[in-house]
């Protein structure tokens, strides 16, 4: 108990220290959002499907090659003509990735169970160095 009172200070900071290590984890956890390259490599290796959930003037600006767009407003309306097949994974893209983060809910919603959103969106995809073109 005395070395408790006598180094609390030092207890503390360790406690601190260990709380902001933790914190990038326990904060990703369960968002469903998956890396740039991630996405990628389902896009590759599974058939993944890329969606673009920004307004039609944002994706015309530019968007990940071989995107399609549904804008988040038109969601729930337009997903299941745009992506028919219900169990390939739904790679869902914005400009930051909060929109796509709803539009994961939306998409599980209506049955794709392997929706998933690009964590930072089309920022993280360019700093990623990956394609982009314009419509």
């Amino acid at each position: 108990m005395k070395f408790i009172v006598d180094n609390w200070l030092l207890i503390l900071v360790t406690i601190s220290s260990g709380a902001m290590l933790a914190w990038p984890i326990v904060r990703g956890a369960g968002t469903g959002a998956l890396s740039a390259a991630g996405a990628v490599q389902l896009i590759n290796r599974q058939r993944g499907v890329l969606v673009d959930v920004r307004e039609s003037e944002e994706y015309a600006s530019g968007h990940p090659t071989g995107a399609k767009n549904v804008p988040l407003n038109q969601l729930e309306d337009k997903l299941t003509s745009a992506v028919k097949n219900k169990t390939v994974p739904l790679l869902l893209i914005c400009a930051t990735g909060a929109r796509a983060q709803r539009a994961v809910a939306i998409a599980k919603k209506l049955g794709y169970e392997q929706a998933q959103a690009v964590a930072g969106g089309l920022n993280a995809w360019k700093d990623a160095n990956l394609p982009v073109e314009k419509a």
